[in-house]
């Protein structure tokens, strides 16, 4: 791999395709890969005009018929192979073949893929949305590329290509040939340290480069100005010099400025321009060195010009290239500052680890750490990765990841994670994650794709940037030739300052940079409430989301159900019934199991060993023992073995009003118990809700219970609607019930079990309990089971798209008014010209307007609670 990118492991999407579902399939069939072929995407040459790529999910004859017809009706496709058993497409090209993009892009449409991997790069040397296109442009170009997409914001490029067609060494030279440069980082662990000393190094140049302009570009200005602006330094300045040699004054200064910290426009702008696609870079250098040529002819070659039109624009020039050096500094200042978040999460890591070996712990690079050594922490120190306790106990501090400010007892067999605090005691614990696997680093990884995220809003920005600075240029040009054509005298004078100033003012980068600066802000500070967003176009979606809905059980509820009512019936003893219900739902996972197999254990009752376990989703779960045949689980299993209530429904009515959950009990066909259950409200939870109704969101509850448990429970915490008796598989058509009727939805459960609602749901919310992340299984990720993320959530989404809007509106907005008065629009009803000066100052403003507003978001208070204070002081929000 190259030293000058960070690639992350191969990635891809099986669909395997049953034949009746491919035209012309008689039936499914499944083909194993060959035996020697590899496991990773290897796309080669055969020669020249061929091309093989690896294609995954076929599983016969008719996927393989599918995949080439796609392909050949793609242009530039003589024709084209696929080899099911090899997995591999075999694609002759004509000619104008210009990569595999739009090969990837046909398979895929045709349901399969094409295996690829990534790599991301840090691009220095971007200044506006015209370099970002442009560096897109450039990456996909080389051929194996499938999909570029660069962050103004983070500086970082993203690459996903077939390896085999391109390498990351291939990135970095089309990136230098475009005009920027690559920063070399090792390895994905020390990426972001070398990025961060990367951004100090481009502060410290960008710093030098304006504190050298200024220095010299203040005594043109003052002397130039003060020649033509005030009679008495005028006068002085004529006892002096002569006209002539001031001329040679401001000639020296300004050309130290041009070609010094100038020459940074010019080797940006000038490869931009000459690859056909121009940025700020090229406006600058443009107008800048439209106004120093001509004072340099108004100089040197005075009677060349016509009578009345020798005037120098040294001043003009070279304040420009101060002012413009200056707001790029402050930018990026603001830019380091916005990445703070990431910043900090990984300032939590620790960098060394003491590692048993031979009985004795050694210190050891925590990169060096594999699983299975074990690690002994003192107290005070970092847990270097995750792991199991295996000797000792501790408090152990978990806020960065929980965010519950009290420590939490670890003893042996106790998960312990990365980057958490040991506060009392020593222990050693066994590792089981390790680098990128962490729960830490996933976290990490989590905030960086955000941030790097774009929603879709940016994609109207991302059509004008492409064509803006181009139209500029014509603009300027257009402009130049009207004050030539109908200028007042000295027209040459006039038509050169409104032209220089229509190249200066416009400002293609508040336009690039106001949706990911937003983005990069306020997934920082989502992350520092402990609210984590995997993707821009997610916080866009939640924004306009007008209901939420939430699973019951371990969302709403502690998941930690209580038994609370034991009623035998029939002559049943209740010794017995705990017996054998504790015996079957010993092999049961649902939470309710658990309770009662803690009320038999309470109780001291031998449980005895079931067989023919059977569990019914939604329903229940049966099983023999002692020789009989117990059932446990709602009415509906009741029913569906036929067992009478006897009359006990209004019984079980009574408990689901008193919001407890009833269950039957039936011994051989016959009803032995009522049972009751009930599952503690989080405390968090009416706090939450009540919040989410302020914030003008309707709440509903999906959950198995039964109408009169569920509505119980709905009265008491104020929710809207209710869907009751939904079995597990059904959550997710109850949410797109929501969205059948217009509703934009939110849905929030615990991440694993309610995986497709998730899915299903515009937004999806996992809520991680510990150190059960669930990063995969929601849009947006709570590292708690704290309810308050959801309105935090809600609220900080609804600040971030204002915030979008806003600086959306002020970079439009911008262009469309000043550009005209830069071209002289003021002039024939005012009189009235904007100076190329003025027009630059205008243009740092813009700029920095963007930025600052985008910033205002890390002060942004939340819907409700505050992060605990020992995780806001590991978080960037009072910096």
């Amino acid at each position: 791999m190259s030293d000058s990118t960070t690639e992350t492991e191969p990635t891809s999407q099986n669909a395997m395709v049953s034949g009746d579902e491919v035209p012309g399939g008689k039936e499914s069939c499944s083909v194993p890969p060959s035996d020697g072929q590899k496991d990773e995407a290897v796309l080669t040459r055969g020669g020249e005009g061929r091309v093989t790529l690896p294609v995954e999910g076929m599983s016969c004859a008719s996927c393989a018929s599918r995949v080439e017809d796609a392909l050949e009706a793609t242009d530039g496709v003589i024709d084209a192979s696929v080899n099911v058993a090899t997995e591999r497409a075999n694609v002759s090209v004509d000619p104008s073949w210009v990569g595999v993009r739009p090969l990837v892009t046909a398979v895929e449409d045709s349901g399969y893929e094409v295996r690829t991997t990534e790599s991301t790069l840090t691009v220095q040397g971007m200044s506006c949305a015209s370099c970002v296109s442009r560096v897109e442009d450039a990456l996909e170009a080389v051929s194996g590329v499938a999909e570029a997409t660069v962050n103004l914001a983070t500086d970082r490029a993203t690459v996903r290509y077939v390896p085999g067609a391109a390498e990351p060494a291939d990135f970095t030279v089309a990136i230098r040939e475009a005009g920027y440069d690559v920063v070399g980082t090792d390895g994905a662990d020390d990426r972001t340290d070398v990025e961060r000393q990367a951004r100090e190094d481009e502060q410290r140049s960008m710093k030098r480069r304006f504190v050298w302009a200024l220095a010299f570009a203040l005594p043109v200005f003052v002397l130039e100005m003060g020649f033509m602006h005030v009679p008495a330094m005028e006068a002085w300045i004529t006892d002096q010099v002569s006209t002539q040699t001031l001329y040679y004054v401001l000639f020296a200064l300004a050309s130290v400025v041009q070609f010094g910290p100038g020459l940074y426009f010019y080797k940006h702008g000038w490869p931009a321009l000459k690859n056909g696609a121009p940025d700020m870079n090229t406006l600058v250098m443009i107008g800048t060195t439209a106004a120093y040529g001509y004072s340099v002819v108004a100089t040197f070659l005075p009677s060349v010009l016509p009578e009345g039109t020798v005037h120098v624009y040294y001043e003009a020039a070279a304040t420009i290239v101060t002012l413009i050096l200056a707001g790029n500094y402050m930018e990026a200042l603001a830019k380091g500052r916005a990445s703070d978040a990431i910043r900090t999460l990984l300032d939590l890591q620790a960098t060394t680890a003491r590692v048993v070996r031979d009985g004795e712990a050694v210190e050891v690079d925590v990169r060096d750490v594999v699983p299975g050594d074990v690690i002994r922490v003192r107290p005070g120190e970092k847990v270097p990765v995750d792991g199991e306790v295996v000797d000792g106990s501790s408090y152990v501090d978990e806020s960065m990841v929980t965010g519950e400010p009290d420590p939490v007892s670890k003893g042996e067999g106790d998960e312990v994670v990365g980057g958490t605090i040991n506060k009392t005691g020593s222990f050693a614990f066994r590792a089981t994650r390790v680098g990128e696997e962490t729960v830490l680093s996933q976290i990490v990884e989590m905030v960086e794709d955000a941030q790097g995220s774009t929603p879709p809003i940016q994609s109207l920005a991302d059509r004008v940037v492409r064509v803006f600075v181009p139209f500029v240029l014509a603009t300027a040009a257009i402009t130049f030739g009207v004050w030539m054509a109908f200028g007042p005298d000295p027209v040459l004078t006039f038509a050169l300052v409104t032209a220089v100033s229509v190249l200066i003012i416009a400002c293609p980068c508040a336009m690039g940079i106001a949706t990911p600066i937003s983005v990069m802000v306020g997934t920082g500070r989502a992350a520092e409430l402990g609210v984590y967003v995997r993707e821009g176009e997610a916080l866009q979606a939640l924004h306009s989301a007008d209901r939420v809905a939430f699973d019951k059980t371990g969302t709403l509820t502690k998941g930690q159900p209580e038994v609370t009512d034991f009623l035998p019936q029939n002559g049943f003893a209740e010794s017995d019934l705990l017996r054998w219900v504790a015996a079957v739902e010993a092999q049961s996972e649902h939470p309710i199991g658990e309770a009662l197999v803690a009320r038999a254990q309470e109780q001291g009752v031998d449980v005895p060993d079931a067989t023919d376990f059977d569990a019914v989703p939604g329903h229940g779960v049966t099983a023999s023992v002692d020789g009989h045949t117990v059932a446990v689980g709602a009415g509906r299993l009741m029913d569906r073995l036929d067992v009478s209530l006897d009359g006990q429904e209004a019984t079980a009515d009574d408990l689901a009003d008193a919001a407890k959950t009833p269950l039957y009990v039936a011994v051989d066909g016959t009803l032995a118990a009522v049972v009751a259950v009930a599952d503690p409200i989080k405390d968090s939870t009416p706090a939450a809700l009540d919040a989410l109704h302020q914030l003008g969101i309707e709440v509903v509850m999906i959950t198995g219970d039964d109408e009169r448990t569920a509505h119980a429970i709905a009265r008491e915490l104020g929710i809207d609607r209710v869907q009751a008796e939904v079995l597990p598989d059904d959550k997710a058509e109850a949410v797109r019930s929501f969205q059948e009727q217009g509703r934009t939805v939110a849905f929030v459960g615990d991440g694993i079990n309610d995986a497709p609602a998730l899915a299903q749901a515009d937004v999806g919310v996992a809520i991680g309990t510990g150190t059960d992340v669930a990063i995969e299984s929601g849009d947006i990720v709570l590292m708690t089971g704290d309810l308050r993320g959801v309105p935090n959530a809600v609220s900080l989404s609804q600040s971030t798209m204002r915030n979008i809007k806003q600086n959306l509106f002020w970079a439009f907005a911008y262009n469309v008014l000043l550009i005209p008065v830069a071209a002289g629009a003021l002039y024939p009803a005012f009189g009235l010209l904007l100076s190329p000066a003025l027009a630059a100052l205008a243009m740092v403003f813009s700029d920095l307007f963007v930025v600052g507003n985008a910033l205002r978001l890390r002060r942004l208070d939340v819907a409700i609670g505050e992060p605990p204070p020992n995780l806001k002081t590991t978080t960037p929000a009072a910096a």
